[in-house]
């Protein structure tokens, strides 16, 4: 078993203060892979310490040479692509082939994005054309907590990190505890590729503990959450008391509104993205809203491709689903679908128990109901399981009105041929991203949700702004 008990502080491994062990369990075995430790208050202190002692100097740091740091992150990132995927496979479950090619790839995608982005970003411009002399100048916020979750470690963590630290931020990463091994090599990297001590720390621990020790420090001038929105509201009351800024990105609901003149895999391909990741994804399309005139078609076809959905062993190749990360989880996504039977929803697929032939790993059946209502249980909490619901509508106003129910709003999907009202629900449906006819959104958009899925907005120039405070200055001269 691996010993991962070091955290990383002012640009070397520490020992925790105090031993304060935890076991990894890779979720396709049950058995425990790594042992870390779980962090407390002196070692929240210390990083915290490092970091604002950092912050004066990195501040400084011409954006060229921060650029330049950040370039080599992406350089040994890519060198070590497959030991960041073996982490996460063991960690979290994703399998071989879907933890290499999505779960590590999604994360040099982002870092080569923000790249993009700051090469052109100016730090001080002109509020208008015409007002040469009143400018808008983008600072650093100072020390940032990071805490990242499990479902897509490297997606989160570079997400945050490499935008916080090319603003001039110095962080400390709190990665998930259920999945740290993947940020154990994320800081290998950093200090591999040479950023400067302090600027970069990381201290496994708990929300209860390392979490909400960041969320009141005096000394942390920014949190950037992803998780559950339980959480995220924990988070901002804990950080009112120091009136930090919060950033939040939190849980979904998706709406995939499906009409009778969608393409012929319009449905295939929602419930496919459905089950990815094992539904482990705050983006997943989990509601499917079918029009009636398709709906019984759509219900089979929706079946055929949850009962073609093979399940396996994270720890070996092939377009399979994994397990879901924990024995809590596997818990909490079995009750639901029990729920959903009991309250009368029509099981089409999947349900209850193991798949056939597995007997260990926190692995669930691909399941589908029908006949669905938008007061289901099932259709008002987040599974984050492969578990999709279909419910029929009459009229787009209908759609709209049954998709917007929901106290989330972070993605919803539209599948028709007609233009018009592909804009038309773009504009009516409440979330923070709308994708339609299966096509993603553009490079460099932000990533982020409206009501309790947060407003974060994660990616892009967006996502560099976000860990930026503006300031506003009169009198400038432009000739100086």
């Amino acid at each position: 078993m691996a010993d991962k008990r070091k955290f990383y502080i002012d640009g070397a491994w520490v020992e925790p203060a105090a031993p304060r062990d935890l076991e990894v369990i890779d979720p396709s075995t049950e058995e425990p892979v790594a042992v870390i430790s779980l962090g407390d208050q002196p070692d929240t202190d210390a990083a915290v310490a490092a970091a604002k002692a950092a912050f004066p100097g990195w501040s400084a740091v011409p954006p060229a040479e921060r650029l330049a740091h950040v370039e080599n992150i992406l350089a040994v990132y890519k060198r070590r692509a497959q030991d960041m995927a073996d982490a996460i496979t063991a960690e979290m479950g994703a399998p071989q082939d879907m933890a290499l090619e999505d779960q590590v790839g999604v994360g040099t995608y982002h870092i080569q994005t923000f790249i993009d982005a700051f090469r052109t970003f100016e730090f001080i411009r002109p509020l208008h054309p015409d007002t040469p002399t009143s400018m808008v100048a983008w600072e650093p916020v100072g020390v940032v907590g990071l805490i990242t979750p499990w479902n897509w470690p490297m997606n989160q963590v570079t997400l945050k990190v490499i935008p916080a630290i090319l603003a001039g931020n110095t962080v400390v990463l709190k990665p998930s505890e259920i999945a740290p091994l993947s940020s154990v090599v994320w800081s290998e990297i950093i200090d591999e590729a040479g950023l400067p001590k302090g600027v970069y720390n990381m201290v496994n621990g708990d929300g209860v503990g390392v979490g909400t020790q960041l969320s009141v420090h005096p000394d942390v001038e920014m949190i950037s959450f992803t998780g559950s929105t339980r959480a995220g509201i924990a988070i901002t009351k804990a950080a009112a008391d120091t009136v930090k800024k919060v950033v939040l990105e939190l849980g979904g609901k998706g709406a995939n509104l499906v009409f009778a003149d969608a393409d012929e895999k319009a449905v295939a391909r929602g419930a496919r993205h459905c089950f990815y990741n094992s539904g482990q994804s705050c983006n997943a399309p989990t509601r499917m809203l079918v029009e009636r005139s398709f709906y019984d078609t759509a219900v089979e076809q929706a079946r055929k491709v949850a009962e073609e959905t093979p399940v396996a062993t994270a720890h070996q190749p092939g377009r399979h689903i994994g397990p879901v990360v924990s024995k809590q989880q596997w818990d909490k996504i079995q009750d639901l679908i029990q729920k959903g039977i009991d309250e009368g929803a029509r099981l089409v697929a999947g349900g209850p128990g193991l798949p056939e032939g597995v007997n260990r790993g926190y692995f669930v059946r691909p399941t589908v109901f029908a006949d669905v209502t938008n007061d289901m249980t099932i259709a008002r909490q987040e599974i984050f399981g492969p578990v999709l619901s279909i419910i029929p509508f009459d009229s787009e106003e209908e759609a709209v009105a049954i998709a917007n129910d929901t106290i989330y709003g972070l993605t919803n999907y539209v599948q028709t041929q007609d233009g018009k009202r592909r804009n038309r629900l773009a504009r009516q449906l409440r979330a923070g991203m709308v994708e339609t006819n299966g096509q993603s959104r553009g490079r460099g958009s932000a990533f982020g949700g409206v009501k309790a899925s947060g407003r974060a907005r994660e990616g892009g120039v967006w996502g560099l702004e976000e860990f930026m405070d503006s300031k506003q200055i009169s009198g400038w001269d432009p000739e100086a």
